[in-house]
């Protein structure tokens, strides 16, 4: 059935009631096969294998509950979280938004989850030889006393489990987290975090806000190339309101969706600038498309991620997603996508 034939059913709920359907839905599909994966889309990137470069943002699943089923969708990998030490309910109702006419969301969930130790007994238990990449995104208790500890938990709990660790210090919905971009801090938070994975093998990305000034990407990157993280994922959702027409457009939280493409794009590109292709950059922020997923590609980064667009385009974007890179990089004369990263830096 065509999406836009049962998008108005979702529509007709609320953001957060549509989210946990949809998630409802997903679990009761069987678990696919893994499919054989293309070598013009199959890359590696930090040590691992992914099938292809589009992978699912963390946001969507929280829990670990679907997350071994989304390479049905199309998916290369699929990010879950983000999880805190202890569980959290989040952020009061309504807290999650649509801006349908700027194809967009905005959202203060307040990292809302159940906990790492549910959520390792469950991805332990779905978990199969040779399936799909599984990343999972870590952050702090919004009441913790010291967050970088929480940092630290998340690692020694979460690394066993994970094909990557995310640290997720970029949300805007936990009061001063993003603090911890800030160069002391963050110099702080990533040695405690490799020390706590030790002689572990599992990569370590850190995530970034795009609401960043020139000094603050530098920062960045002399960060990530000091503490030798493993990849850069540039952008969470921002502060900033460009021109948006939606009713909900004067809502708390951060914006994701189409309105942050650009934005996302350019800290993508100043990140490259500084780094060149020292640091694996994924890309994320208003990626809808084929062609956008592949300007993404082609200004640095060996990977990108969605969610909010599957709000509007339906699950199989993944899919459309893959298929279009492949008549791009075939119109440009790349054997494969690794051949594209970065072609326009």
């Amino acid at each position: 059935m065509s999406y836009r034939l049962i998008r108005p059913l979702f529509f007709a709920l609320d953001a957060e009631r549509a989210h946990h359907m949809s998630i409802a839905l997903l679990r009761m599909m069987p678990t696919p096969p893994v499919p054989r994966p293309d070598p013009v889309l199959t890359q590696t990137v930090a040590g691992l294998r992914f099938p292809n470069p589009v992978g699912l943002a963390a946001g969507y699943d929280k829990e670990g509950l679907v997350a071994h089923k989304m390479h049905g969708l199309g998916f290369g990998f699929a990010e879950l979280g983000t999880l805190t030490p202890l569980p959290q309910p989040g952020n009061p109702l309504p807290r999650l938004f649509r801006l349908e006419e700027d194809r967009a969301v905005i959202n203060r969930m307040g990292f809302n989850n159940g906990g790492q130790a549910a959520a390792a007994e469950r991805v332990a238990r779905r978990r199969r030889p040779g399936g799909p990449v599984i990343g999972i995104n870590i952050g702090a208790n919004k009441d913790a006393a010291d967050r970088i500890a929480d940092y630290a938990t998340g690692v020694t709990c979460m690394a066993p489990l994970a094909d990557y660790l995310t640290v997720n210090i970029s949300s805007p919905n936990t009061p001063g987290l993003r603090a911890l971009q800030d160069r002391a801090a963050l110099d702080r938070l990533l040695g405690v975090v490799m020390a706590a994975r030790g002689t572990g093998r599992t990569p370590i990305f850190l995530k970034v806000a795009p609401d960043l000034e020139p000094a603050d990407v530098e920062d960045i990157a002399a960060a990530c190339i000091d503490h030798r993280i493993d990849g850069l994922i540039v952008s969470n959702t921002t502060l900033s309101r460009p021109a948006l027409r939606s009713p909900h457009a004067g809502e708390t939280g951060g914006l994701s969706g189409a309105p942050l493409h650009d934005l996302s794009l350019q800290r993508l590109r100043d990140f490259r600038r500084l780094l060149g292709a020292r640091l694996p950059l994924i890309g994320v922020g208003g990626i809808s498309s084929a062609g956008q997923a592949y300007a993404r590609i082609r200004a640095g980064a060996s990977l990108i991620q969605l969610y909010s667009a599957l709000v509007y385009e339906g699950p199989y974007l993944a899919k459309r997603i893959n298929a279009g890179l492949k008549t791009l990089l075939a119109r440009d004369g790349f054997q494969t996508v690794g051949d594209a990263v970065g072609a326009d830096a």
